[in-house]
Order: structure tokens, then C-alpha cells, then sequence
């Protein structure tokens, strides 16, 4: 068959094809692309095609042209009242809406006070908008003295304004926002030059982190029609840490390392001797005592006493249910962060984690525990300073747990919650943790009498003040 004949029998099987159901070339061509200008309009699905679809020519582009009039104007608009609104307080809308009825009133029933009513109306909004004219040229500083204190202690902040211009700027209205409260610092008046400095309280009264700032000007009419502000710093943060106390290494006897008390486990190998017993079958011979063997005449080897590095786990509880008020769980947090900044100086293995809360709608209980940054007292702190308890929070016996099956190598474990927390559910908590593992519990119960109660592979503090902490450790350390 020659090449021309190749090309014909080619050409017959795309038409075939089309007319079978496939697309063709001359199909494709005829459906997806205009017939004017070549371009794609099928498929598509941008705004224009939701206006007009597929439809070209001048009547479409006039009404895409319409569309994006209105929605620049739209944009301008909305913009425009964005700003309005910002500035006019509620008091001022009431005007602008009495001031024309007053006006329509006043003249459409001859009640001429109405018409004074709509002038005095009228002459108080334009002094109001003379007070939104212009902007001050203020250089302002918001600093300040720390960024983290402990509950309780004094904490300030320093503004500083000064005019940097060639002429005399009045004074406005300054205010920082501090948490939840607002300071309200008068200003006034300052010439070239000049400066003013205004120092500030900062209440520390309750553990959280503090948002200072932004600090901001505010321009308002003496009526209250308009309110303008203006913002001139960034915000600061001022972490407000829990009360510690100072913990002597001493007391946290229960920490077993290298070089702290060894355990209660034998070890055919390790560093601290513990007797001699009879060779058995399967001992290494490096650790046969000789001068026994010579003596007894019986193959006498070394037993040891297991030692480890030791591990450290610190749990609060967040659950409302184990605390009877809110002076309790200040006391827990408190606790928790003593005993985690003792293990962190002394250069230990220490986790210290927390409750995780379930959500609102869950269909069950999450199981599971936030771990609180140990790199530094610091960080630890920064992290309690923002724990707060809840009720969907777990309950010690479930922080005890996640705990023991999360962490591996616990050497101490350290149970911290309320009162409200029963023996029953300490002991059970106690339990979750491998054999060997020394557990304590400390009962935070303010203004009651410390005592130590000791069960079953548990110590049971109980502690009225948090001073109370170091005399109970040393008492359960000597028992």
C-alpha cells in the first residue's frame, strides 16, 4: 500500500472514532475554544464564567465591567466605613441619627426647640470632627523593669514621651492595656524638647502570663462623640511565675544515682558492693574473691547492689475534682515547681508533666499528659505559669498511668494534687508505676497539720504550707 493510501485509510479512522463517541480533533476544536479569538471558555470556573458563563462579546464585557465597578466601590466604601467606625462611639451615631430627625421634626411640625436641639446638635458634631483633625508627633517608649517575677512582687512599667518637634504639642489621653485592666495616664502639655516620664504599677497578685501594651493615644471631643487612638508600641509579655522554695539536696533522699544511695536490687555487676555468696554455675569468674576461696574452700563471688541514673517524674494533676479550692492548687503548682527546679540544679533526669484536657464534644476520654519544658528553671516556670486546672482535665490516677507508660526508667515518681484526692485513688495511682519505683504523693491541704503516711510501695505527704515541703521530704527520707 503506498504512503498516500496510508494517510487516507489514517485519516478515515479518526473520523470513525469521532463519530463512535471519542473526541476528535475537529470536535475539540469547535467546543473548547472560541471561535473569535481562539481562547479557552469551557471548564473554566473564575468569577467571570459564574456571571456570564461561556458568553463573549460587548454585552458580557459591559456587564463584567459593571461587576468590578461596583465591587471597587464596594471595597472603597467598606474601607471607608471601617475607618468611620472606629473612631465614632455609639454615642456619636445616636447624634448623627437625632440630628436630621430633629431637623425634619423641628421644621415639618413648627416646634422651633426641636430646630435649636438639631443646631446645638449640629454644632457639637463639627467640633467633634475639628478634635479628629491632625496627629501628634509624639516619640514613644513603653519599657519594662523585668520579664518575669514571682507572684506576689513588685512589678512597673516606665512610659516615656517626649516631642521631637519645633513646636509645642498639647497633651492627650495615654493608655496601656495591662492583662485584662487598662492604665490611664493624663499627659500633659509638652514643649520642644521636652519629656515625660510616668511609672506604672503592674498587678502580680495572681500566676498567668501578663500581655503590657500596646500603648496608644487616644484623641476624644470633651462630649464623648468620637474617640480616635492611635498605636505607637508593641505589646510585652510579662511572665508572673509561681512561689518556689529553695530545696536542699539532702532532702530529696530518695534520689538514687551514681553517686547517691544505691538500690535494694542485687546485681551480679555494678559499683557498690554489697556480700559475698557461693559461685553458682553461670557467674563470671572476674568477680570471684579470691582470698574468701582460699579461705572457705568454696568459690566465693561478689554480690552488688544496683545502681542507676536515677529518673525523676513530677505529675500534677489538673483535675478540678482533686482540689477543694483555688489556694490548693497554687500550692500544687508551687510544689511541682520546687521540686522540678531542685532536680534541674542538681543536673538530674527530671519530667515533669501535666493533665491534658478532653474536649468539649469528645466522644471519650483523652489519655494523655503535656510535658513541661525542663531545659532550664526558667522555661520550667514559664510553662506553670500558665497551667490552670479543669474539669475534663484526668485525675491523678490517670496522670499516673500515661506517666509510667510514657516514661521509661523512673527511678522517683512524684504525685501532686489536693486534697480532694482520696487514699484509695493515691494507692491505685501508686500502682501504675513498675515495681521498684519509690512514690510519693504530696497532698496539698492549706493551713492543716504536715504528717507522712506511709502504705504499701507509697508515701503519703501532707503539707498546710508549702514551707512544710522541706521538713516533710527529710522526714520521709529518713524513714
Amino acid at each position: 500500500m503506498s504512503d498516500r493510501g496510508q494517510v487516507r485509510q489514517a485519516s478515515n479512522s479518526r473520523t470513525v472514532r469521532g463519530q463512535s463517541g471519542h473526541v476528535s480533533r475537529s470536535s475539540l476544536s469547535s467546543s473548547h475554544f472560541d471561535s473569535a479569538n481562539g481562547t479557552a471558555t469551557v471548564g473554566l470556573t473564575n468569577a467571570r464564567t459564574r456571571i456570564v458563563g461561556n458568553r463573549t462579546g460587548f454585552l458580557a464585557d459591559a456587564i463584567i465591567t459593571l461587576v468590578r465597578l461596583f465591587r471597587a466601590i464596594g471595597e472603597v466604601l467598606s474601607a471607608w466605613f471601617r475607618r468611620v467606625s472606629s473612631v465614632v462611639t455609639p454615642l456619636g451615631w445616636s447624634m448623627l441619627l437625632l440630628v436630621p430627625a430633629a431637623f425634619v421634626f423641628g421644621y415639618g411640625l413648627g416646634w422651633v426647640e426641636l430646630v435649636a436641639v438639631a443646631f446645638a446638635g449640629t454644632v457639637l458634631i463639627l467640633i467633634a470632627a475639628a478634635y479628629l483633625v491632625g496627629r501628634n508627633a509624639f516619640a514613644i517608649d513603653l519599657t519594662v523593669a523585668h520579664s518575669r517575677v514571682v507572684v506576689g512582687d513588685r512589678a512597673t512599667g516606665l512610659i516615656t514621651v517626649t516631642n521631637p518637634t519645633r513646636r509645642r504639642l498639647i497633651g492627650v489621653k495615654v493608655e496601656v492595656p495591662v492583662g485584662r485592666g487598662l492604665a490611664e495616664i493624663a499627659m500633659p502639655g509638652l514643649s520642644r524638647g521636652a519629656a515625660f516620664r510616668h511609672e506604672f504599677l503592674v498587678p502580680t497578685s495572681h500566676r498567668g502570663v501578663l500581655a503590657i501594651g500596646p500603648v496608644r493615644t487616644v484623641r476624644a471631643d470633651p462630649v464623648g462623640l468620637v474617640r480616635r487612638e492611635l498605636v505607637w508600641t508593641t505589646a510585652r509579655e510579662l511572665f508572673i511565675h509561681p512561689r518556689t522554695i529553695g530545696i536542699p539536696s539532702t532532702s530529696t533522699g530518695f534520689v538514687r544515682d551514681l553517686e547517691g544511695n544505691p538500690t535494694r536490687d542485687l546485681s551480679n555487676s555494678d559499683v557498690s558492693f554489697h556480700a559475698l555468696r557461693e559461685y553458682v554455675p553461670g557467674d563470671e569468674r572476674r568477680y570471684i574473691h579470691w582470698k574468701s576461696t582460699a579461705k572457705t574452700g568454696t568459690y566465693m563471688v561478689r554480690q552488688f547492689e544496683e545502681t542507676r541514673r536515677s529518673h525523676l517524674v513530677i505529675a500534677l494533676s489538673l483535675a478540678s475534682a482533686n482540689y477543694a479550692t483555688d489556694e490548693e492548687f497554687e500550692m500544687a503548682v508551687s510544689v511541682a515547681g520546687s521540686l522540678g527546679a531542685r532536680a534541674i540544679r542538681d543536673a538530674r533526669n527530671v519530667a515533669v508533666v501535666v493533665s491534658e484536657k478532653t474536649p468539649e464534644f469528645a466522644k471519650r476520654k483523652v489519655l494523655a499528659v503535656r510535658h513541661l519544658n525542663t531545659l532550664t528553671r526558667t522555661r520550667l516556670l514559664d510553662d506553670l505559669s500558665v497551667v490552670d486546672h479543669a474539669e475534663s482535665a484526668l485525675g491523678i490516677m490517670d496522670v499516673a498511668r500515661v506517666a509510667a507508660d510514657e516514661i521509661t526508667g523512673i527511678s522517683v515518681a512524684f504525685l501532686v494534687c489536693g486534697s480532694l484526692a482520696t487514699a484509695t485513688e493515691l494507692r491505685a495511682a501508686s500502682t501504675k508505676f513498675p515495681p521498684g519505683v519509690e512514690v510519693v504523693a504530696v497532698v496539698c491541704d492549706p493551713e492543716t497539720i504536715p504528717g507522712l503516711r506511709r502504705v504499701a510501695g507509697l508515701s503519703v505527704l501532707t503539707i498546710g504550707y508549702l514551707e512544710d515541703l522541706q521538713k516533710s521530704l527529710a522526714r520521709a527520707a529518713a524513714a
